[in-house]
């Protein structure tokens, strides 16, 4: 198993693994497939030190793919990153969308998050499981926020605040001694 940086040349695996949850109307509000060209301008949205995409290879595969996502763009939300998990169906029910969520929350305080965010259709109740298992909690409830093929979908926002080597006043603290807000 290898986590790495996704590089523009898995463009078409990780679009291929999207398009695998669409017709499923329980991860994404896409409602059509999308094509690799069309996802060049989002891929390069993201940068390794900054909101980047991880992919993770399984058997030299594609298993699955992680992505930090700008919260919200207004600089006060710079900590805050919305995470996107997505699993290849060959490769689902065998712990790696965990193993992905579990890398966002140890590597996002160097990556300067603060907190990972989370937004998960309420019918999605194994990705709500999930991410609840591994400590994000309920900040949100949209009801009827999305239209899937004429069914209205509640949307939950989960999130997770990072543990920091910072206290609130920025200065450093013993590591043994961190502190994690749920």
């Amino acid at each position: 198993m290898i986590l790495r940086d996704a590089a523009e040349s898995d463009l078409a695996a990780i679009v291929e693994i999207f398009n695998a949850t669409i017709p499923t109307r329980m991860v994404t509000a896409q409602l059509e497939p999308v094509t690799a060209t069309e996802r060049v301008p989002w891929f390069r949205e993201h940068s390794s030190d900054g909101h980047p995409i991880w992919v993770l290879e399984v058997e030299k595969r594609i298993a699955g793919w992680l992505s930090f996502s700008r919260f919200i763009a207004r600089c006060a939300y710079r900590g805050a990153a919305e995470i996107s998990v997505y699993v290849h169906p060959d490769f689902r029910r065998r712990g790696f969308a965990a193993s992905l969520l579990q890398a966002a929350i140890a590597r996002g305080p160097g990556l300067e998050f603060t907190a990972l965010i989370g937004l998960i259709f309420a019918h999605n109740e194994p990705s709500l499981r999930l991410f609840e298992k591994l400590g994000f909690v309920r900040w949100g409830h949209l009801p009827r926020i999305a239209r899937l093929d004429e069914v209205e979908r509640d949307l939950v926002i989960v999130g997770l605040h990072l543990a920091s080597d910072r206290d609130e006043q920025g200065l450093t603290i013993n590591p043994r001694r961190r502190r994690r807000d749920g």
